[in-house]
């Protein structure tokens, strides 16, 4: 491996472990919850037990009542599913987006494998670029790392619907699934997230940047859409211009909430340049 990517994977490891611990001292485990109650011990009936938890074998051999104790399985699956789209090469505080996403996908993903959970990743542009099936374990978490911060996509555009029918297909079994995406396409993607949030715990965190939000006025520009390819010039010095490209931004914003809301999906907006600890916090504080 290129000793320059080495050392930033180390950057990452060492900086999504410090704030790993400093967002999930707790709040993971109580956000999240298990694959359902597994059977613990047996113990004797106390008054106001549920009368379902019976043990009937137990109770005849002893002529006693006894009731049967669960525990919640706390193992948990985490799916990352990580937009790597030609938008993601835009940032104008001090990091692109895609950046920010490598920073976020690495944080959860030291956060589950201290809860003893497995992740695993999906990668999607138009098309699924790449599946690396869910494990436990720091050097798995290190190719995570280094896949997130080196791999180069084959599609520009985005695709969720696609994603999220892929990532319905390939786990069968309930999961927590992260999307990490922009979601600057338009929602054609609500079937597929009906489908996927109806089986799956399902957590949007929607990646922005504040040039996108809010348009500067930098006069007469040259945008390049990495996604299309295409050219445009745009005159930022005009108040009308500014306005309307901030209003259809907003509009949109409100569009992909709604969705999300619909079908019951939590979502963080996590900006660029900016602590993305108190945002999951807040998000995971309303989860517990």
């Amino acid at each position: 491996m290129d000793e320059e990517i080495i050392k930033r994977v180390r950057r990452i490891e060492i900086k999504a472990r410090g704030l790993s611990q400093q967002m999930f001292s707790g709040e993971y485990h109580s956000a999240f919850k298990g694959k359902g109650m597994a059977f613990s011990e047996v113990r004797e009936y106390q008054y106001g037990d549920d009368v379902r938890n019976i043990d009937w074998n137990v109770t005849a051999r002893y002529a006693h009542p006894y009731v049967k104790i669960f525990e919640e399985e706390r193992e948990l699956t985490v799916m990352l599913l990580v937009d790597v789209s030609g938008s993601g090469y835009f940032g104008t505080h001090r990091q692109f987006k895609e950046d920010l996403a490598a920073e976020v996908a690495a944080t959860l993903a030291f956060s589950a494998i201290t809860n003893n959970d497995k992740v695993g990743v999906i990668l999607f542009s138009d098309r699924i670029e790449k599946f690396i099936p869910p494990k436990k374990g720091r050097t798995h978490i290190l190719r995570i790392i280094r896949e997130l911060i080196t791999f180069r996509p084959e599609g520009r555009g985005t695709d969720l619907g696609e994603a999220l029918k892929y990532f319905s297909n390939v786990m069968k079994r309930r999961c927590t699934m992260f999307l990490l995406s922009d979601f600057l396409e338009t929602p054609t993607w609500t079937e597929a997230l009906k489908m996927a949030a109806g089986k799956h715990d399902v957590v949007a965190l929607r990646l922005v940047d504040r040039g996108e939000q809010h348009l500067a006025n930098l006069g007469l520009v040259k945008f390049y859409d990495p996604e299309s390819g295409e050219t445009m010039w745009v005159d930022t010095g005009k108040d009308k211009v500014r306005k309307m490209a901030d209003a259809r931004f907003a509009e949109h914003e409100m569009e992909v909430e709604r969705t999300l809301r619909h079908y019951g999906v939590d979502m963080a907006t996590l900006t660029t340049g900016e602590d993305f600890v108190m945002p999951l916090k807040n998000l995971l504080a309303r989860r517990s």
